[in-house]
């Protein structure tokens, strides 16, 4: 199908204007299908053969193309390739937890071109946050073979979020260091790239609609549950965030069979997080009789006690008495969100949701089902492989994106 081109009401008819357009459209193509000849590229966007030639020719001019290979080995002559420049600009994402950054940086077309893994000082370490973000971007940057100057622009997640009316971090009292007042500015004063920071679960979210299982969705909720349990709310396309930023802090979610959380000071406890975050998940097993319980962080039981009964006989009751109590406890605070706010979609994200797999999910289908007027359908991520670092590096590519193929300027 045609790409819609310029020309549209309300859009100035300019020339300079209108090939911008164009060379906008045609990028965004050669992103989407990779390598295209200028018939194709012509045909895609509607221009006519000329107009497609001088298009490529301007974009290969501003080093935004490359002619790359031919058409060789399909019917007819062959025809000279065009795909986007990989060095025409490179973006970066960091992910940050309490235990570990992880840094990666990517080329424009959105290839992983270097990473970088540093653990995060405990409580009592020295080590300046500002100088552990510095760190874990430089490992990853070096890693790329390039220098800090070459990153065209950066996004940080976090826990929790950034109050755009005080400048701290809130909601996430457990990432030691990370609430000064003064943070974001120091950070700015130690980067030479444009940095933005966003909720980590926000971020996974977007990779969801970008590349995984939101795509084309404009209205969902994305449960995350690993480290923490959270959620992310788009709504009409957008991220909503709230006016603290707090949107989707639905850990802290009152609902029957775990206590109130009175004071947000210790990590997962009461609310929506103690009944069915992943920390949960060990308690509800040995309750329900189930002894063997892998060793490891609370995460890493919790996904091997997932995929075990998942994978299990359906005639072996207790890892499967498991899942069912495990889904009721998720479902009954998914049925406070899906009543209010009544999504298209719920997409199950983290380990402790994506490892009990299609059995957990048709369970938590089910069980919400029974509990809400609303039945959006539920579906695992399809973003597994580090969700928040790739959400990050498909926000600072969009912002990047917009700012280098600009050819209007």
């Amino acid at each position: 199908m045609p790409h819609p081109m310029a020309g549209t009401a309300g859009t100035p008819g300019t020339p300079r204007v209108l090939r911008a357009m164009n060379d906008r459209t045609a990028l965004n193509l050669l992103l989407e299908h990779g390598p295209l000849s200028r018939t194709r590229i012509g045909r895609l966007t509607g221009l006519s053969k000329p107009t497609a030639s001088q298009l490529l020719a301007r974009l290969e001019a501003a080093g935004l193309v490359l002619a790359t290979g031919t058409t060789e080995g399909h019917p007819g002559p062959s025809a000279q390739l065009y795909e986007v420049n990989p060095a025409a600009a490179h973006a970066a994402g960091l992910d940050v937890t309490p235990r570990r950054i992880r840094a990666a940086v990517a080329d424009i077309t959105g290839r992983t071109v270097g990473r970088h893994e540093l653990p995060t000082p405990g409580r009592r370490s020295a080590t300046p946050v500002v100088q552990q973000v510095t760190d874990a971007l430089d490992g990853a940057v070096k890693a790329a073979g390039l220098a800090r100057r070459d990153i065209h622009h950066l996004v940080i997640g976090t826990p929790g979020a950034f109050d755009p009316n005080t400048g701290r971090l809130r909601y996430a009292s457990h990432l030691p260091g990370w609430h000064s007042p003064t943070l974001l500015d120091e950070l700015a004063a130690a980067l030479p790239m444009p940095f933005e920071y966003e909720n980590d679960v926000n971020l996974v979210a977007l990779a969801e609609q970008r590349l995984g299982a939101a795509r084309d969705h404009t209205d969902f909720v994305l449960l995350w549950n690993q480290e923490g349990l959270g959620a992310a709310l788009v709504l009409g396309g957008r991220l909503h965030r709230g006016w603290t930023g707090g949107a989707g802090e639905v850990g802290f979610l009152p609902v029957p069979g775990a206590p109130l959380v009175r004071h947000v000071t210790r990590t997962n406890s009461g609310g929506f997080q103690e009944l069915a975050g992943a920390q949960a998940l060990p308690g509800l097993a040995r309750e329900l009789g189930i002894d063997d319980i892998p060793p490891g962080p609370y995460t890493e039981q919790a996904a091997a006690l997932l995929e075990r009964a998942a994978a299990s006989p359906p005639d072996d009751e207790p890892p499967h008495r498991l899942l069912r109590a495990y889904a009721t406890r998720l479902a009954t605070g998914l049925a406070s969100l899906v009543s209010v706010l009544d999504p298209e979609l719920v997409v199950l994200s983290g380990t402790g949701l994506t490892s009990g797999g299609e059995v957990l999910r048709a369970l938590v289908q089910a069980e919400l089902e029974e509990l809400a007027v609303p039945r959006p359908r539920l579906v695992l991520g399809g973003v597994r492989e580090h969700p928040v670092l790739r959400g990050a590096l498909e926000s600072a590519l969009a912002t990047t994106r917009d700012e280098v193929f600009d050819t209007s300027r």
